[in-house]
């Protein structure tokens, strides 16, 4: 399938999917065009249709959703508020809280955490989609997720000023701790996850994050022949 070339740089579908990180065709909004969409845009899908998209490259990207997901990113906010009550470090966005990361891309973390010292007066902006960056950006990885979405993602929170990121998968029941888009270590539920020097003080037991999922069933192993 040919894409017009009026604004954006791609001649097929497929180099726009290559470009978004791989993902599938169906996240990706054809109205407007591709190449032409506007944080506009962004604010008309959610208010006329109830649809979270993310700004790339002129292009409306569909939030990845599901309720494990939604599930986790709630009881990680929850516990990150809690800590927030007493330590007053900032405030926390979830999944619905769009942030310029520069002109022309917005990004939707599934939880931000952003410092007071991004906004030393501490008076949350009005502006639907403030000029911040997540301190702390949190994505919980859904099935329709892709690993090049996610190196992508970093890339771009690292690069506007995210000093944290944490990826979280439901299904091996681990977390991605990174420093930088290319430093990261694995904690499994086991562990505990800690603030580092974003949130000092923090120490969030994975056990108590993922232990209402339901586990994985396992895999049969088929007979061998």
């Amino acid at each position: 399938m040919l894409l017009s070339r009026t604004k954006n740089k791609w001649e097929t579908v497929a180099e726009l999917l290559k470009e978004l990180g791989n993902i599938p065709a169906e996240r990706v909004h054809l109205d407007p065009h591709p190449g032409t969409a506007t944080e506009k845009d962004v604010l008309d899908m959610e208010c006329r249709e109830r649809k979270l998209c993310e700004l790339v490259e002129g292009v409306l990207v569909e939030k990845a959703m599901g309720a494990e997901e939604s599930f986790l990113a709630f009881e990680i906010a929850f516990l990150l508020r809690s800590f927030l009550a007493e330590h007053q470090l900032g405030f926390l966005l979830g999944a619905d809280g769009p942030l310029r990361l520069w002109p022309g891309l917005v990004r939707i973390p599934d939880i931000s955490f952003v410092s007071w010292n991004q906004l030393p007066n501490r008076k949350i902006p009005k502006k639907p989609i403030p000029d911040l960056y997540p301190d702390l950006a949190v994505e919980v990885l859904s099935r329709k997720n892709t690993k090049a979405e996610i190196d992508r993602k970093l890339q771009e929170y690292f690069r506007s000023g995210t000093r944290l990121a944490w990826v979280v998968d439901p299904r091996k029941r681990n977390v991605r701790v990174y420093t930088a888009p290319d430093q990261f270590q694995v904690l499994n539920e086991d562990q505990t996850l800690d603030g580092g020097d974003v949130l000092p003080g923090l120490s969030l037991p994975l056990r108590e994050v993922f232990g209402q999922l339901e586990e994985e069933p396992a895999r049969k192993k088929r007979p061998k022949r």
